[in-house]
């Protein structure tokens, strides 16, 4: 009979495919993080403290979770939950909607809502997520920003990954009307943003320019830290319901959050005109919508448990990783550039044997819209596309580096790594 020692563990995951030797390399670079992951322990209880704070400052109760249909009028469990997600990132309003598809869509709803023809925006970080080229006409696309005479500038990072701000200095034109920051590095081999240095840019460019509008794409980031970039001068805050905020459980969704005039205008082009924030059913999402915040804090600590994992495997094996396991993280996301399209796929092939949902399914690279190249993604997920659940994705372009996120628990986040692992060394691709 077997006891309930560490060999019962490491039998079972022999048996779901990961052989004695992964299991082992991977076990001895998890007891050298035992300190790191203490620090996220503290964390995740101050966040966690901080979204309870909210939900019971706004005497969140059973009603809050009942649905709504039609034009959605005098919804009070969405109006609670907007008051809520303001609370928590200390902003004077939010905008949180099952009406907001996605990440891109959420930051389309913010810029089209706050810019206006003649008005120019700014990217001091760089190039924008891929899905963002064309909300922005840098790849033409009909509906995009540009059609509408709204024109963008961007200011490189410098060779380091810092600001270059002589450059953004003189970027900042009197046309100038946003300023968008990407927090995560999205496809780029760069280091994604902590909050204090969005804040100090944010300092710059006020600054020189008063009346320009900051605002943070906050994908990935939420909860990684102890404060937002709300707390460090945004003006307006963009992320997705189906990455860390949803905490796994929200089936769609998105938000808007900052000063409560930009929040309307942002408002006013998810909906239309004269209706904003006053219509929009929440229909039966709103008990995940809840559950899914509270929860989100401690699913984004054991994201982050996965992601310094990952880092740590990784670079045990001579591989580029961002960030390297010693770092301050910054998001959930763990760059790791892995040299090919094959090592790429193993990688991924292995996150997906990994999944709850459709492990068996052996992923591949294709031409998915709004990429400007082939991408492979992985992701059994409970909500399609879920990057707060086991995911990894990454473009078949060089340097062809691998972006891994997410584990609704610790556990099972770094089953994932130990599979991806596996699938490298069976191909050949890795020796341990």
């Amino acid at each position: 009979m077997q006891g309930k020692g560490d060999f019962t563990v490491k039998d079972l995951y022999e048996k779901m495919g990961v052989r004695p030797q992964v299991y082992d390399f991977g076990k001895k670079i998890e007891q050298g993080l035992e300190e790191r992951f203490k620090k996220l322990d503290e964390t995740a209880e101050y966040n966690q403290l901080k979204v309870l704070s909210a939900m019971q400052k706004n005497r969140v109760d059973e009603a809050c979770f009942y649905p709504s249909t039609g034009y959605g009028y005098n919804d009070q469990g969405r109006d609670v939950l907007e008051q809520v997600y303001a609370d928590t990132f200390h902003t004077e309003a939010a905008l949180v909607r099952p009406q907001i598809a996605c990440g891109t869509h959420a930051l389309a709803v913010a810029l089209f809502g706050n810019l206006r023809p003649g008005d120019e925006l700014l990217s001091p970080v760089g190039k924008p997520y891929d899905t963002l080229e064309e909300v922005i006409g840098i790849r033409p696309q009909k509906g995009s920003l540009a059609e509408y005479g709204i024109t963008y500038r961007q200011v490189d990072l410098r060779e380091d990954g810092t600001f270059d701000y002589p450059a953004i200095e003189q970027a900042l034109t009197p046309k100038t009307r946003l300023v968008t920051i990407q927090r995560s590095k999205g496809y780029q081999t760069r280091p994604s943003f902590s909050v204090a240095q969005i804040g100090e840019l944010i300092a710059f460019i006020k600054k020189r320019k008063p009346d320009v509008i900051c605002m943070v794409d906050n994908c990935y980031g939420e909860f990684v830290d102890v404060i937002e970039p709300s707390d460090a001068g945004a003006d307006l805050l963009v992320g997705s319901l189906i990455k860390n905020p949803g905490g796994g459980l929200a089936p769609i969704g998105g938000y808007v959050a900052g000063k409560k005039e930009l929040v309307e205008q942002a408002a006013y082009r998810m909906t239309s005109p004269g209706l904003g924030k006053e219509v929009g059913a929440s229909l039966g999402v709103k008990q995940a919508f809840y559950q899914g915040f509270f929860l989100a804090p401690m699913v984004v600590k054991g994201a982050l448990k996965g992601a310094i994992f990952a880092a740590g495997v990784y670079e045990a094996l001579g591989f580029p990783v961002l960030p390297d396991s010693k770092e301050p993280r910054q998001d959930i996301i763990q760059s790791i550039t892995l040299g090919s399209p094959e090592k790429i796929v193993a990688f991924c092939q292995g996150i997906q044997a990994a999944a709850p949902v459709d492990s068996y399914v052996s992923p591949e690279p294709w031409d998915m819209p709004g990429y400007d190249s082939p991408v492979i993604m992985a992701a059994g997920a409970f909500v399609s596309g879920s990057s707060i659940e086991l995911s990894a994705d990454g473009p078949i372009r060089p340097p062809y580096a691998v972006y891994f996120q997410g584990g609704l628990t610790w556990e099972h986040a770094k089953f994932g790594i130990l599979m991806s692992l596996e699938k490298l060394a069976q191909a050949g691709l890795v020796k341990l």
